[in-house]
């Protein structure tokens, strides 16, 4: 979790602040966490996955691309999922429509 904040950090422009919502779970808010000076930590509501649009985007990944089958060894499913998510980033327009709220 410290070296995505880091990495997050170095993104943040000079002099500007980053909000990131994050759900509930504990490696997010446990007292090893080092939140950098330019970004707050925004929890969102316990139990409620339908407010976090990564959840959304793993939903669909696993429903159209990594559900029914079995892989053969770890290797197998990294392998799957950078697929997956590849075919996706490919698509922005797809995002979008997963992610967009009105």
């Amino acid at each position: 979790m410290n070296l995505h904040l880091d990495e997050i950090s170095g993104m943040v422009s000079p002099g500007k602040h980053a909000v990131l919502l994050l759900d509930q779970a504990g490696w997010h808010f446990s007292g090893e966490v080092s939140v950098p000076a330019n970004i707050t930590l925004l929890p969102l509501l316990p139990k409620c996955p339908e407010l976090n649009v990564m959840e959304n985007i793993w939903q669909f990944m696993c429903d159209n691309w990594l559900s029914d089958r079995v892989f053969r060894n770890h290797d197998d499913i990294i392998d799957h999922c950078c697929h997956a998510w590849n075919r996706l980033i490919s698509q922005p327009w797809r995002i979008m429509s997963i992610v967009l709220r009105k």
